[in-house]
């Protein structure tokens, strides 16, 4: 079987491409087109994983280049997206272009070209604040950034296409994913660059929301059993480790993990707009273990800060550390 990934290039779809490279897939990789050829985190792959790869370099806005790159594949692993939340404040247009119409530009390929399964990718955050927890898939959906809007808006779209025209989609939805690679617009990366910097005093947004960490490589053994499971055809399913920390606590867990005391600042350009931040989220993941086998690894406990301390490791590294700004806020 052929396997294309869309979002290739990114942080998640980069482990995802090289998992299912070394599972033996044969795997085409849609990055984002780029005047330079760079291949986002792909450049970074081992040389025995690009040489397997079928890259393909186009824009999930264009609907000719995305029916054209899943000419011949059997599955589509849809991961590209805008995620970033503060961006999506000031540039919605871009998300709904991206997010939507990119999610319409695949799954009407799909429909069209007879594709076995696609496995869209949606977010926690499409959720909002809990309403109660642990949260599962029958939770409300609120769209409290432009961002979970559009996400929304893409679920919704997929979902459709199986609803109305029998098309084979599931759609995946993996709580805060954390791990190497990761853009430092997210928290994790934020703190660990900061430390590795040689920062004592960070600058972070609020510490009070809870979230539920899922380590990168449990979320990618999750989307590759959605791949491989005839149990998920127009499901939304969880890929959570139903458990919830702070912010804070999290903070604390990466200091203890790089060895550093530190204090923390507010920084109130990283703060959210009071009803856009997502107060709370603890994933309910029964769905996932009942149909798929699907287990975190990392979810919690000892498991949880042995991912953060690879995660560290990663980060600190000369080589890595050098590709982020610690000492500017992503957006």
């Amino acid at each position: 079987m052929k396997t294309l990934i869309t979002g290739a290039d990114g942080f998640i779809g980069s482990h995802l491409t090289e998992a299912l490279v070394r599972r033996g897939h044969e795997v085409r990789a849609f990055v984002f087109y780029n005047s330079f050829g760079h291949w986002g985190w792909l450049d970074e792959s081992p040389d025995e994983i690009r040489r397997e790869l079928d890259v393909f370099a186009g824009d999930i806005r264009d609907p000719h280049g995305v029916r054209r790159a899943m000419q011949g594949c059997d599955t589509v692993l849809h991961l590209a997206a805008l995620i970033g939340i503060p961006y999506s404040y000031h540039s919605p247009d871009a998300y709904v272009d991206t997010n939507v119409r990119g999610t319409l530009n695949v799954v009407q390929a799909a429909r069209d070209l007879g594709i076995n399964k696609v496995v869209h990718t949606s977010t926690s955050e499409v959720y909002g604040t809990a309403r109660y927890v642990p949260i599962d898939e029958h939770h409300p959906l609120q769209g409290q950034s432009p961002y979970a809007a559009t996400k929304i808006g893409a679920d919704q779209i997929a979902l459709s296409f199986y609803r109305a025209f029998e098309t084979p989609i599931t759609v995946a939805r993996p709580f805060n994913t954390f791990g190497p690679r990761q853009s430092a617009r997210a928290v994790i990366p934020t703190v660990i660059t900061q430390i590795a910097s040689g920062e004592r005093v960070l600058k972070l947004g609020a510490l009070h929301p809870t979230r539920d960490f899922n380590y990168v490589h449990d979320t990618v053994d999750g989307f590759i059993a959605l791949a491989e499971s005839d149990q998920v055809l127009g499901e939304e399913v969880n890929l959570g480790s139903n458990y919830e920390i702070s912010i804070g606590d999290t903070v604390q867990l990466v200091a203890e993990a790089m060895g550093a005391e530190v204090e923390i600042t507010t920084d109130a350009q990283r703060l959210r707009p009071e009803n856009s931040e997502v107060e709370r989220l603890w994933a309910d993941n029964a769905k996932a273990r009942k149909l798929l086998g699907w287990q975190p690894r990392f979810g919690q406990g000892d498991g949880f800060r042995h991912a953060l301390a690879e995660t560290a490791d990663w980060f600190t590294n000369p080589a890595n550390l050098a590709r982020y700004k610690h000492g500017l806020y992503n957006v």
